[in-house]
């Protein structure tokens, strides 16, 4: 599965202004609504679902990345936002740093093979430091999107 096949253009924040877990969620959740891909009424629904998945384990990993996410009945493919925080977000890492890059994951409750294919697709490039390091230093929706065409297209250093 590649990024831009699940990564919402519309819903990539380039300047969160979260400092805390639970607003940068919320942050990225109401640019899934702003981008039509998520309704509005679902938004908190969201919100309390992933906010108590992450009650029961962190999914800030290591090296300043987030994965929060959440599987419903309401969306048929997985959609991602991106957030990019300047300042760093408390999420509780397992290496209890700062989160500056967030991809919060929104999947088909019906198909957890898609879940799996997309959480994959994310983890593999967070885990190379470059590509990290140009998420984190992406200042536009463009650079974001050029570095996820880079990395999709094999492009992205390792």
């Amino acid at each position: 599965m590649k990024l831009r096949d699940i990564v919402v253009e519309k819903a990539i924040v380039t300047n969160l202004v979260a400092t805390k877990r639970d607003d940068a969620i919320k942050e990225l959740l109401d640019a899934l609504v702003a981008s039509g891909k998520v309704s509005a009424d679902m938004r908190d629904t969201f919100a309390k679902s992933i906010i108590a998945r992450e009650n029961k384990g962190s999914t800030g990993l290591n090296h300043g990345v987030a994965i929060p996410h959440t599987k419903t009945t309401t969306v048929k493919t997985p959609l991602a936002a991106i957030g990019v925080s300047r300042g760093g977000v408390e999420f509780n890492s397992l290496d209890k740093q700062p989160v500056f890059s967030i991809f919060l994951l929104v999947s088909p409750e019906d198909k957890p093979e898609l879940h799996l294919d997309a959480i994959q697709a994310i983890f593999s490039h967070l885990s190379k430091d470059q590509f990290r390091r140009f998420l984190r230093q992406a200042t536009t929706v463009k650079d974001v999107v050029t570095l996820l065409d880079e990395a999709d297209a094999g492009q992205a250093a390792r």
